[in-house]
């Protein structure tokens, strides 16, 4: 596979210097009649049996003898005695399969290879980020192990694979640190509940999420957060982070019937309207409704959150504390204390009320993150539930990659309704531009 010229035979002696990179061509032309042959011969280009990783091999440890000639000659110049001392063995895992490198060795112990460094288990990126995409889709450490093994011939550790997942950390620290727009339109508020071992207990733990959309339509997760429980004081921590990054206005607040949580969020933005959800509140109710009188009651509840007015609705809600107060007290007593914030949707028409008057928008979220987590009953420590919770996140952010439907309709509407409170910015047409890049 090389080219020797005639002054580059390297002597068997020890204390001589190998040939130099310099000195040698990869042969491509052999390479690729080689690859062609094995490739007609049934082997693949890659993969455990592939044809890919001892070429690999081969320009890899080529490339490390220059670097150690390069460094010997270095050390020669500046008068510092040093020698080659044998050859020692490298265990390198590719996404090509597994590489055993033979590399040069100096007397000294002050060569620092950079192409293959001291320690490195891996080559490039590649392998690490399929195996960060493997994790973050809600594969297993056992089932990655297992993936690796059958396709590439690797044999992996789960505290390998750990320290590989842990390089996203980082990452997860400055995109939760990153700085927010200044206004948000609509943003929904939730938590989801995980188990975690903590102190050799499990514990349950609260991931807390954001998820907002901008004046141009387009989802974003603002943030995620968590905690031992859902609570409102929690909530109001992560608010006045989201106003310390950079958000100083909300429009709306999507959030279910948490206590204290409305008051949390019109404390930190005292404009925001806060919109409790239908739906939340639907179900709580018919917690409380005997089965034989759910249908009637939920018929008549239909008229309350479907009517045409809030006035309607609030006719309607009194219509239906007459017929079904005293049997069920607690469930109407709830419809009353929260008619102000259940019925905030009324004001708006019905391009706004349909994203606005359920959480829908943030449970799909949910689904899409329990899809990923439920391989996973209990979670080593909080910081391996915010890893695998933010990869599956990003996942998931990726496809959104479009404004809500008839968006430009819903934020004249907006703009309307919260007059001086956005910045949009129209062209001839009327329709908002888009944001400018950086």
């Amino acid at each position: 596979m090389y080219t020797k010229q005639s002054n580059t035979v390297m002597s068997k002696k020890k204390d001589k210097v190998p040939r130099n990179l310099s000195d040698c061509e990869f042969n491509w032309s052999s390479f690729e009649q080689e690859a062609i042959a094995r490739l007609k011969g049934g082997e693949e280009f890659g993969g455990k049996d592939g044809i890919l990783a001892p070429m690999i091999k081969r320009i890899l440890e080529a490339s490390l003898e220059g670097e150690i000639t390069s460094h010997l000659q270095n050390e020669k110049e500046a008068g510092i005695a040093n020698r080659l001392n044998g050859l020692q063995s490298k265990g390198l895992k590719t996404q090509y399969g597994p590489i055993d490198l033979e590399t040069h060795r100096d007397r000294a112990g002050s060569f620092t290879p950079q192409l293959v460094k001291k320690r490195q288990t891996t080559l490039g990126e590649g392998l690490d980020n399929k195996i960060i995409s493997m994790y973050g889709r809600g594969m297993s450490y056992d089932d990655i192990c297992s993936h690796l093994e059958e396709l590439y011939g690797l044999e992996m550790s789960k505290a390998a694979l750990s320290q590989i997942t842990d390089k996203v950390l980082p990452v997860l620290d400055e995109w939760r640190e990153r700085t927010l727009d200044e206004v948000y339109p609509i943003v929904w508020m939730d938590a989801l509940v995980f188990k975690v071992r903590h102190n050799g207990r499990i514990e349950k733990r609260a991931v807390f999420c954001v998820l907002g959309i901008d004046e141009d339509g387009m989802k974003d997760l603002l943030g995620l957060y968590i905690a031992e429980n859902e609570g409102s004081r929690f909530w109001l921590s992560i608010l006045t982070d989201l106003q310390n990054r950079g958000v100083k206005d909300i429009l709306i607040a999507c959030i279910d019937n948490l206590s204290g949580f409305g008051d949390a969020i019109e404390s930190i933005f005292p404009k925001t309207e806060v919109q409790l959800c239908i739906v939340h509140q639907i179900r709580n109710s018919l917690k409380y409704v005997t089965s034989e009188d759910e249908k009637p009651f939920l018929k008549d509840l239909k008229k309350v959150y479907q009517a045409k007015s809030k006035d309607s609705g609030q006719y309607n809600l009194e219509e239906l504390d007459k017929k079904w107060g005293d049997k069920y007290p607690i469930v109407l007593k709830s419809w009353n204390n929260n008619w102000d914030r259940l019925s905030q949707y009324f004001k708006y028409g019905d391009q706004i009320r349909r994203i606005v008057y359920t959480t829908n928008t943030v449970e799909g979220y949910n689904r899409q993150i329990r899809k990923v987590t439920k391989s996973k009953s209990v979670f080593p420590n909080d910081r391996a539930l915010l890893k695998m919770v933010f990869l599956a996140s990003q996942h998931i952010m990726k496809k959104w990659k479009s404004p809500l439907q008839k968006w430009s309709l819903v934020i004249q509407q907006l703009a309307i309704h919260f007059e001086g409170r956005l910045n949009l910015r129209l062209n001839i047409e009327g329709e908002p531009k888009e944001k400018a890049q950086g």
